[in-house]
């Protein structure tokens, strides 16, 4: 089963020529320790459904199947991958963690192994093991990987997609900015401009899983908000949170109409088609343009930047980790956990890196030495997206509790509301209070 979604249609093609250029590839000299791998005696008859997230550039899918046939040769074990579309993958997961039965391994979004832990297996083994061959685990996948407060890894980090600014260069100087700034006021002033000069900015602030989560949180935690303490105690309504949603609404208005219900691919569609000239987006919008002779000419005029600082001294970004979970019940657990290892090695993990052109980027540090990252510096403001020091749930700890408060777009939603003039600041803020409570229970 390969389901196809709306967002299929923003990477074929190009993509595939971009795919099919792989054939020669050369390996990097990257820092390799000498490391046994953990002895995981694949069982007798083993066969492995997978399930994961649809691709956003081509190559994602085609050469993360060739590295799935390249399993079933090295093993003999028949393995089944299904792709599903993004919004679909949580719900999907949750099914097969509450039933006990379906995929064996689950490649889902950074909070979900938090959301089930005692329905998955500890890959202890394994993520120890490739962290010391391939130079340690950048912050996030150590966060999203081991349950929070111990050391036992629940989830095989396998990558995270950042979501820095992507802007036309010229229209960003046309607007009287030489670089994208760092301050929010003039950051501000930047989206003004573009909407005056009829290339408006453009974030989503509908349900979707990588933008708007990334979005709003941006806008929190630029001002100094969080959602819970370091201890997670509900922190939410506090002046910072109010401050954030009154700028976000003054950055609303500078925003192309529609984007309370965009989701994850609207943002691609209206850069590409030269209908907003900023967003924050993950490296596809770039390597759709940069893969097709006829968008070549705004792939030249297209950049990325870190989202600006705001109060916090350092640009409070994270990252949508790929996170991969062996449920418990599998009956295969070696191979599921062999599978896990194998994806990861860098006669795998490289090729598809380098083929999404770091789309996901690498949760091993051994990786930001890869040739992808010198190749083209462009897409330089991806290469360490894994080591991004907020997560969901910033300041507090990962838990079932953070993971639903995300799941249920608790943030997103606040934002909107008041972007849209639905709810004030005030109301808003003790809203989103109220619904974080039912999860915290505090």
């Amino acid at each position: 089963m390969n389901i196809i979604t709306r967002r299929t249609a923003l990477t074929a093609g190009a993509g595939a020529l971009a795919a099919a250029a792989l054939p020669g590839f050369q390996a990097s000299a990257i820092p390799i320790a000498n490391v046994e791998p953990p002895k995981l005696p694949i069982e007798k008859g083993a066969t492995l459904r997978v399930l994961r997230p649809t691709k956003f550039v081509e190559p994602d899918e085609v050469i993360f199947r060739e590295n799935v046939k390249k399993f079933v040769d090295a093993t003999g074990v028949q393995t089944r991958v299904d792709f599903v579309g993004w919004e679909d993958l949580r719900p999907q997961t949750a099914v097969a963690a509450n039933t006990g039965a379906g995929p064996d391994v689950v490649i889902g979004w950074p909070d979900d192994p938090h959301l089930y832990a005692d329905k998955l297996l500890e890959v202890s083994d394994v993520t120890e093991y490739l962290g010391k061959k391939y130079g340690g685990w950048y912050f996030l996948a150590e966060k999203y990987g081991k349950k929070w407060g111990t050391n036992n890894w629940i989830a095989v980090p396998m990558g995270g997609s950042g979501g820095p600014i992507v802007y036309r260069k010229s229209w960003v100087k046309e607007a009287g900015f030489d670089q994208i700034p760092n301050d929010l006021g003039q950051f501000l002033k930047l989206c003004e401009n573009l909407k005056k000069n009829n290339h408006p900015s453009g974030f989503a602030l509908g349900n979707a899983v990588g933008d708007a989560n990334a979005y709003c949180n941006w806008l929190l935690w630029a001002h100094g908000g969080y959602i819970v303490d370091e201890a997670g105690k509900i922190a939410i309504n506090r002046k910072e949170t109010v401050e954030a949603l009154k700028y976000g609404k003054d950055l609303y208005k500078t925003f192309i109409s529609g984007v309370l219900s965009w989701q994850d691919p609207s943002n691609n569609k209206a850069f590409i088609a030269e209908d907003i000239g900023l967003t924050a987006n993950g490296v596809s919008i770039y390597f759709v343009l940069k893969n097709d002779p006829k968008t070549a000419r705004i792939a030249e005029d297209t950049d990325h930047a870190p989202m600006p600082s705001g109060l916090v001294g350092k640009s409070p970004q994270s990252a949508l980790v790929l996170n991969g979970m062996v449920f418990k019940h599998t009956k295969y657990p070696n191979a599921s956990k062999e599978f896990l290892r194998f994806m990861m090695e860098q006669e795998q993990y490289e090729k598809w890196l380098t083929g999404c052109i770091g789309y996901w980027a690498q949760p091993l540090k051994a990786y930001a030495e890869a040739d992808v990252w010198k190749n083209d510096p462009k897409i330089a403001t991806f290469r360490d997206t894994c080591g991004n020091e907020f997560w969901n749930g910033y300041k507090g700890p990962i838990t079932a509790a953070s993971g639903a408060v995300t799941a249920d777009y608790v943030n997103v939603q606040m934002f909107a509301a008041v972007s849209s003039g639905q709810a004030t600041p005030e109301e808003a803020v003790k809203e989103a209070e109220r619904r974080a409570r039912r999860y915290y229970k505090s």
